[in-house]
């Protein structure tokens, strides 16, 4: 009795990491015992294989029990196999010191592989963002390769008369906006991937920021790190309409970032419209306080930072002028 409670718990380990639909498979394909060596990841493989807590359970049971569910792979033109799905256990085996483990050898194209891959690693509860991005990208571009060319409407012509990405909002229980919105964060640099998956930046101006050529989000790293502080969602739209106006420079994207007061009380400021709305008057001075600048200028005087101040803004001003003279 003791036996039959063990294996339960640390076959559920091991079947964590597949599908319903491989399990069922499995019954009747052959299985291989293939050397290790012979086993190569699968290009671009977006999931990361971490040695976590999990990966010591599931080492634990392939010492004791063995590989409980075979690896699914394919033949390399080159020689070897590629892993479609068991990447976590293959690297457990290694870990366990086994030589070979079981495999079940499919013959299929790319697009075929793709989806077993994502499919079978999606499940999966802590996918970081950068992961799910990158998943969700591969498996709607051989989603759609496998649709064909959609028509005038931009419908699927494949089996159901739907957009692919809608098709898969329903498989992943997600809606078509936030399918697409994950799939902008592939077009982020990787200082600024890295930032949302370890929740430095938000989601939602990662997704504003995705907009910006690879050179201006680099400029928006650096002044994240600079300031020590992220933009919010309203900076990062302000940063996206300098950028589409191709007026966004290391002075400008500075004063959005210091502005993050005034951006929030942009965004939530609703004026009564039956109140009377006077017309603004320039303030007469000016109050900052001088430490704000004295970062940018180690070991000068407050004349010399005033000066200085006054000449970035001079160029800055003479740039934008020649701008709109064409």
């Amino acid at each position: 009795m003791k036996n039959s409670t063990k294996n339960v718990a640390l076959t559920s380990v091991d079947v964590l990491f597949t599908t319903e639909e491989e399990r069922r498979e499995t019954k009747w394909e052959k299985v291989q015992n293939i050397p290790l060596s012979e086993l190569h990841p699968f290009r671009d493989h977006p999931f990361n294989v971490v040695d976590d807590d999990k990966m010591q359970e599931t080492v634990d049971s392939i010492r004791e029990y063995g590989v409980l569910v075979p690896i699914i792979a394919r033949p390399k033109e080159a020689g070897g196999y590629e892993i479609v799905s068991g990447h976590r256990r293959c690297h457990a085996s290694e870990l366990a010191g086994l030589e070979t483990v079981p495999v079940i050898v499919r013959n299929l194209d790319d697009d075929e592989a793709t989806l077993i891959m994502v499919d079978s690693n999606l499940q999966r509860e802590s996918l970081l963002p950068s992961e799910r991005a990158k998943a969700y990208k591969m498996k709607l571009d051989a989603m759609k390769r496998r649709a064909g060319r959609p028509g005038k409407n931009n419908l699927s012509q494949f089996e159901t008369n739907k957009r692919s990405d809608i098709e898969l909002g329903e498989q992943v229980g997600e809606s078509r906006a936030t399918i697409q919105r994950y799939i902008r964060l592939t077009e982020l640099i990787p200082d600024l991937l890295d930032m949302v998956d370890d929740k430095k930046l938000n989601f939602n101006s990662a997704v504003e920021i995705s907009y910006l050529p690879p050179k201006e989000q680099q400029l928006v790293h650096e002044t994240i790190v600079s300031e020590a502080h992220a933009p919010t969602v309203a900076q990062a739209r302000e940063i996206k309409k300098l950028s589409r106006k191709k007026e966004l420079t290391d002075n400008t994207v500075l004063l959005v970032f210091g502005n993050k007061e005034n951006n929030r009380a942009k965004v939530s400021a609703q004026p009564d419209p039956k109140t009377e709305v006077k017309p603004q008057t320039p303030p007469k001075t000016l109050n900052i306080p001088l430490e704000r600048f004295a970062k940018y200028f180690p070991n000068r005087s407050e004349a010399e930072i005033t000066e200085m101040i006054f000449k970035i803004l001079d160029t800055w001003h003479h740039h934008m002028q020649k701008r709109r003279n064409g």
